[in-house]
């Protein structure tokens, strides 16, 4: 009986690897089911299923509106919100690959009467191609820009974020050059806030 009782054991080993072998080729396959149909793969092979997003699939983090570049200095500009008050807030990030330390003195206004904006975002400008009109960046009360101030400048290899407020261009206006200092112009596409 002993005898017997090994085989016995031996044949159901046997049978759970036989009936494990078709679990897993069923499993394998991405069928289940009735569902006869694969499953959707994108470009790479990957299924739909878990996949992380590569930065040039269509639901993937927000690419930047424009990215300039001079003398070391790298320039995004990440948004371009017009609101309902009647202004165009534009940010974005500034990096520093030059050399040395950065401190935006190319970019501040050209108005001698007004001190106050030094290393800033003063002297940008957005340009309404379609309109012919040039905006440049609003002041407060007391001349100061509506703008990021580099005070202390950037150093070597860091970024900053920055952001500079304009009139806004009239609603059926959707795109405007943004230019700044010694960089060159970028276009960027307006949204509504």
């Amino acid at each position: 009986m002993g005898a017997w009782l090994g085989v016995k054991r031996g044949k159901l080993v046997v049978l759970a690897a036989a009936i494990s072998v078709v679990a897993v080729a069923g499993c394998s396959s991405g069928q289940g089911g009735d569902d006869v149909s694969p499953k959707p793969q994108n470009s790479n092979g990957a299924s739909g299923v878990g996949e992380v997003k590569e930065s040039g699939d269509s639901d993937s983090v927000d690419q930047p509106l424009a990215e300039v570049r001079s003398n070391g200095i790298t320039v995004t500009v990440d948004s371009a919100v017009r609101d309902d008050g009647g202004f165009l807030t534009v940010s974005g990030t500034v990096n520093n690959g030059t050399g040395g330390i950065w401190v935006a003195g190319e970019w501040k206004s050209d108005e001698t009467e007004l001190k106050k904006n030094g290393g800033s975002l003063a002297g940008a400008s957005l340009v309404d191609a379609a309109g012919k009109k040039k905006y440049l960046v609003l002041r407060d009360t007391s001349g100061r820009c509506l703008c990021t101030k580099f005070e202390g400048g950037i150093e070597k290899g860091q970024s900053a974020d920055w952001f500079a407020q304009f009139p806004s261009p009239p609603d059926d206006t959707k795109k405007a050059e943004f230019q700044v200092g010694t960089m060159p112009p970028a276009t960027i596409e307006i949204s509504e806030g």
